[in-house]
């Protein structure tokens, strides 16, 4: 059995994953990432990937990143307009892609 915490008017509560089906590997791991604002397919594929639980955690975020960093990243996704987006513009796109 999954659990998690789930915020409630009253505090957090330990709640069971939502049973997604047989398209989601792990439903525990594809809610959290739902919840941290994600979509559903980068999400689904995360949760489905060998290995997903042990990755994760070991980048530190965006906001932490040179924009020359975030700037290589977004030319390894290939987000288009990335040589005329700011640093906030960047981190957006990285993270809405």
């Amino acid at each position: 059995m999954t659990h998690r915490l789930s915020w409630w008017a009253d505090g957090y509560r330990a709640v069971m994953a939502q049973d997604h089906g047989p398209t989601i590997r792990n439903d525990e791991q594809y809610e959290a990432l739902r919840d941290e604002g994600m979509s559903k397919s980068k999400a689904a594929a995360i949760a489905n990937s060998d290995g997903a639980s042990q990755r994760g955690g070991e980048s530190p975020p965006y906001d932490q990143w040179t924009k020359d960093e975030l700037y290589d990243r977004a030319r390894e996704l290939d987000i288009d307009g990335r040589s005329d987006m700011t640093k906030d513009e960047l981190i957006e796109a990285l993270r809405s892609n």
